[in-house]
């Protein structure tokens, strides 16, 4: 019964207020979540975690030491795509992030390559950012992996310098305007021998993810692997 009227009030509210595919802005059925069935079965999917040394792993070669990496889809610039990834981040709908990481850890099962993380941190934003947004996508992202697999999420960093956006920058400006920005939290040191997952929105050049992955990897033998929704192509 209590279905049935939670079933009715959303049906009526979508009539008030229809819910559209961020994709391709179709009117979503009521029982599509966030996208569309066709949208989610064209996701421009990475499927990094299928590959050894794959292209994300390149990142971080010679840089820092990490596990494993993957992103979920593909981000680029004009794509209709990419307007999951602008949502998530400035349109107040990080439920989004949330469904899609969850959705990424039951599709990727069979690759194993959430086997053995054992908690998920995410990279912060400076506190004036996220008072001003009032929440941090990649948190969200993070606890939608932490519950699908039952483990915990954890603050283990903190962004000590606010920074400008990365979004218009070269590799050299990113690698520069990230220095000294990232710093473990004061009760980081208990994460010591775990794997940790490392989460964020997108990858571009991974120079703010080396940042956070080599502080994770000062404390004692922590193992790190990293999760993106998205991955920029950089060709």
């Amino acid at each position: 019964m209590l279905k049935t009227i939670k079933q009715w009030l959303g049906a009526a509210a979508d009539v008030v207020m229809p819910r559209v595919c961020p994709v391709c802005g179709r009117a979503l059925d009521g029982d599509e979540t966030w996208l569309c069935r066709q949208c989610l079965a064209t996701l421009p999917r990475t499927r990094f975690e299928e590959v050894q040394f794959n292209t994300m792993d390149q990142h971080f070669a010679g840089k820092v030491p990490i596990e494993r990496s993957t992103a979920y889809f593909y981000y680029e610039k004009g794509s209709p795509y990419a307007s999951i990834l602008h949502d998530i981040k400035y349109h107040s709908t990080p439920r989004m992030g949330y469904w899609l990481a969850a959705r990424a850890v039951r599709e990727m099962a069979a690759t194993h390559f959430f086997d053995g993380i054992e908690v998920v941190t995410a990279v912060p934003l400076h506190r004036r950012k996220l008072a001003h947004r009032g929440y941090n996508q990649s948190e969200y992202l993070s606890r939608g992996i932490a519950d699908t697999l039952g483990i915990p999420y954890v603050e283990a960093l903190k962004a000590v310098l606010p920074h400008s956006t990365q979004t218009h920058k070269g590799a050299i400006d990113r690698w520069q305007n990230i220095q000294g920005n990232y710093a473990l939290n004061k009760d980081a040191d208990q994460l010591a021998g775990k794997h940790i997952l490392l989460v964020d929105d997108v990858i571009t050049t991974g120079a703010t993810l080396t940042a956070c992955a080599t502080l994770l990897k000062s404390i004692p033998q922590v193992t790190v692997s990293i999760f993106t929704l998205a991955a920029a192509r950089l060709d």
